[in-house]
């Protein structure tokens, strides 16, 4: 029914099975051929080795490596680059399960919040335990202030001065050039009377807009704390729930602050489709930049109070009410939107990461809770085993796994779970949001500047602009679901509903357990899976967004969705001499997957010149 590759079929009835193979996951892997790259490198001329480390935004460690023919002007190899192992999956062993909520909010200083969530809902599985619908509602809320923070940071701290006028005057002057006299469209919401204005507001710690990026963090931060006692690490997540008091005071201070970035949220819509149509018309090639296939994934999320349970025998049904619906896409279509086919479509591999396999230790599960076959490579089977070695592009280059569904190549990103909810058209009626097929419609209340409907459509190309304007959009309908779900938490505590959880201290089972946590960070997909025995964690792993979009080469030899952006990447800069690039195009094809970003990027360009770009890490703001 949804998978190409993975040796699954389906009965009459929908019952996934495995097919007649004798050895149905068995794979063999291709030998990477660099043989045409190095014969270029040694004839120099102007082909050259460029090296971007660090490149990731928190804690620096995501480093990029591509041949660029300069002459030519596009890439013929890219590797990404995870440069730091972490260990949380081993830190989690044999730990209570109770307290991954806490360790795993470690794994990110802007979005823990959303590993926490994720590690209570696999928790909530394992422990077969649901959630009150106060407790549910708050948590959509959460989710919703986490996006209202961490998609702006990105869109205006973090990928914004690539597009500013202190990078465009100096990589691209004649675009800086036709940016001073094109005028605005949408002049009237955002108050930017030319493109060239727009540009001057992203220059890194001066812009208007980079400086209100940094303001404007300030309103969610503050709602997120009212319910979960502080931003980054939440102190009141248990599994089922939260163990936040909740009154009405509560409720209205959180409230508050959601209004507050309402006109906020507004205005970025209308500044990205502005600067993103200005480079199209500008030189149609910005179309390729970043651009790849349409593969996206995501488990969707903000659960609907009358379907989830929690289990993962029901996860098909309450995953399709959620606010945002579940769903992979695959050359453009929608091939699933069920939770269950979602998680049985992935695997991790490591044949060109520093991780020893572990098919030595057997295969723990065949099948999923539900019956249905997953890989001897799935999470649930997976076994974090780290080596340490010399890096090779043939062979091991990363710390990232490849992760791939249906062993295709997929990226993650919070406009996946637009591009499902619009094409999938089974959003849950709402007060605010509708899905048509092609597009997502937003009806925004009035504020300060007047109700108005905004509509993303599903793009007709795909590429660094459309995310970085996806992103935009989803910062309203982040906004709309916080908002929605506070009314709806009202109206519940008017009732006399008072539980945001059913206990603070669940029974802990002895025996096998496996869970799962579909959630999703601002970047994208998230889902923590769990093995628990005897009332301990048997094994645990986090498939981040980034664990799809750094992801390294697979075992067939297909680069991971940021290598493949870069390498389809054309270099559009304009320099005098090859000491002159800046490699603002990569940049920009990078940055659009919203990676880890530095607080200083350094550049080697293979002829001993380093160019330093700065920016500020939003850590020193937190």
């Amino acid at each position: 029914m949804c998978f190409q590759n993975l040796p699954v079929e389906f009965d009459e009835h929908g019952r996934a099975r495995l097919t007649d193979d004798a050895e149905p996951y068995a794979y063999q892997a291709r030998e990477i051929d660099r043989s045409r790259v190095e014969e270029l490198l040694a004839h120099g001329g102007r082909v050259k080795d460029v090296n971007l480390d660090p490149v990731s935004r928190v804690a620096g460690a995501l480093a990029f490596h591509a041949v660029v023919d300069l002459e030519a002007g596009n890439v013929h190899e890219a590797h990404a680059i995870g440069t730091l192992f972490r260990g949380y999956e081993v830190i989690l062993k044999g730990r209570d399960p109770r307290d991954a909520m806490f360790i795993s909010s470690r794994v990110c200083g802007v979005c823990g919040g959303v590993h926490s969530v994720a590690s209570s809902l696999a928790i909530e599985m394992a422990f077969g335990i649901g959630v009150p619908p106060l407790g549910l509602a708050l948590r959509n809320v959460q989710l919703g202030l986490d996006f209202m923070l961490d998609n702006p940071v990105h869109l205006y701290l973090m990928a914004g001065p690539d597009f500013s006028q202190v990078v465009v005057e100096r990589t691209n002057p004649s675009l800086w050039a036709r940016a001073e006299k094109t005028e605005a469209a949408h002049a009237d919401v955002h108050d930017f009377r030319t493109i060239a204005d727009i540009m001057r507001a992203f220059n890194p710690l001066v812009g208007k807009l980079y400086l209100e990026g940094l303001h404007m963090t300030r309103p969610p931060k503050e709602a997120y704390s009212i319910l979960y006692g502080k931003y980054p690490h939440p102190q009141t997540v248990v599994p089922g729930g939260l163990s936040t008091t909740v009154s009405s005071q509560v409720l209205s201070e959180t409230q508050i602050r959601i209004v507050r970035t309402m006109d906020y949220a507004k205005r970025g819509v209308f500044i990205w489709e502005d600067l993103t149509r200005f480079f199209y018309e500008a030189d149609p090639r910005h179309k390729q930049v970043g651009a790849r296939q349409k593969n996206l994934i995501d488990t969707g999320m903000w659960d609907d109070l009358d379907a989830y349970d929690g289990s993962y025998a029901n996860c098909a049904e309450w995953g399709e009410r959620r606010w945002a619906t579940p769903g992979v896409v695959i050359d453009g279509q929608l091939v699933t939107t069920n939770l269950q086919h979602i998680n049985m479509g992935l695997e991790e591999f490591v044949e060109h990461a520093y991780y020893e396999g572990w098919e030595n230790e057997g295969v723990r599960y065949r099948t999923d809770p539900a019956g249905n076959p997953i890989s001897p490579n799935h999470p649930w089977n997976k076994e974090t085993k780290p080596v340490a070695g010399q890096r090779s592009w043939r062979d091991a280059y990363t710390w990232s796994t490849a992760a791939r569904w249906d062993r295709q190549v997929v990226e993650a990103g919070p406009y996946a779970r637009l591009w499902a909810t619009a094409a999938a058209r089974k959003l849950p009626h709402t007060r605010f949001l509708e899905s048509t097929g092609t597009s997502v419609k937003m009806h925004v209340p009035q504020t300060r500047l007047p109700a108005m409907e905004l509509e993303w459509k599903i793009p007709d190309v795909w590429n660094a602009f459309e995310r970085n304007l996806a992103r935009a959009y989803h910062i309203v309908y982040s906004l709309l679901v916080a908002y929605e779900n506070v009314l709806i938490a009202t109206d519940l505590h008017a009732k006399g509903e008072t539980r945001a959880a059913w206990s603070t201290s669940p029974r802990i089972p002895g025996d096998e357990r496996r869970g799962v946590g579909f959630w999703g960070a601002g970047r994208g997909y998230l889902t923590h899976h769990l093995v628990m025995d005897k009332g301990a964690l048997v094994n645990y792993q986090v498939v981040t967004p980034s664990t799809f979009n750094v992801s390294p080469r697979d075992p067939w030899g297909r680069g991971g969705p940021v290598e493949e952006a870069v390498m389809n990447t054309p270099i559009i800069e304009e320099f005098d001499s090859d000491a002159d690039f800046t490699g603002i195009d990569i940049f920009r094809a990078i940055r659009s997957f919203d990676p880890c970003m530095p607080c200083t990027v350094h550049l080697s360009s293979g002829a001993g010149k380093i160019v330093r770009e700065v920016h500020t890490c939003l850590c020193a703001s937190t």
